[in-house]
């Protein structure tokens, strides 16, 4: 897992790259990766976790290993994994609509949310992309193709809807096609809506939803979004989106007043 490193604003980097996993082409050997689609850093084995996601795999890397991976898990379409402080890995299996646990050396898993097919059900996922794990192992989904953010706490057999409702559509309480999000402290959702352009916030119990960032339609103006995908907060709380379709990084400084 990262952790925050201490920059200064004065901290610059080498603009030479080192290659730490693949560069030899794509193809499904060891020393390959085919359109990698997400990675954590475990500090604690010192070594990239790489959703390798064409290849069906989850890869470890480290400079123990030197230039090939090590395949933890395989028969997996891998599109985004993250880690709880136990350990435990979560991966976004693209392909079967669910995401399941692994601890660490295991290569099954446990089902955590969807695992019932392709489908709109509170016991189902449709096309999941995103995931967000907090510290009571809850597991947050941006179930994409549904239109909505789903909660599994852990050891349900179904979720509840953290966000969206009714069906796609740009209405205050609607999203479409959710992408990146967050979970802060107090159980609030931060969610992408990539074709709204604009980042909506629910709070605990998806009652009170509001947008935060975009909402101006689709543009290129300071105050406007087209298509973003992800985003992120600094210590500061300022938010920083990947505004896709116009191919920058927009970042958001927070109101103090």
């Amino acid at each position: 897992m990262l952790r925050n490193p201490t920059l200064s604003e004065n901290t610059k980097w080498r603009q030479n790259s080192v290659t730490v996993s693949g560069g030899n082409g794509r193809g499904n050997r060891s020393d390959h990766l085919y359109c990698p689609a997400g990675a954590i850093i475990d500090n604690e084995k010192d070594s990239l976790i790489i959703c390798d996601y064409v290849n069906d795999r989850a890869v470890r890397w480290s400079p123990q290993n030197g230039e090939s991976g090590e395949t933890i898990i395989s028969n997996i379409r891998c599109w985004e994994l993250t880690m709880d402080d136990e350990r435990n890995l979560y991966i976004v299996d693209f392909r079967a609509h669910d995401v399941r646990r692994y601890r660490m050396g295991e290569n099954q898993g446990t089902v955590v949310a969807g695992g019932n097919g392709q489908g709109n059900r509170l016991d189902q996922l449709n096309n999941p992309r995103h995931i967000f794990v907090d510290r009571d192992q809850s597991v947050y989904v941006s179930d994409c193709s549904n239109h909505r953010v789903m909660k599994w706490m852990k050891g349900a057999k179904q979720g509840i809807v953290a966000a969206g409702v009714q069906d796609r559509g740009n209405r205050l309480g609607q999203l479409s096609n959710p992408r990146e999000l967050f979970v802060d402290q107090s159980g609030s959702a931060y969610v992408v809506d990539q074709y709204n352009h604009r980042i909506m916030r629910w709070s605990q119990g998806a009652q009170q939803r509001s947008i935060i960032i975009g909402g101006n339609g689709q543009g290129s103006q300071s105050n406007q979004l087209y298509s973003p995908i992800d985003l992120t907060f600094d210590r500061e709380g300022n938010i920083y989106v990947f505004d896709n379709e116009n191919h920058r990084v927009q970042k958001f400084n927070i109101d103090r007043h």
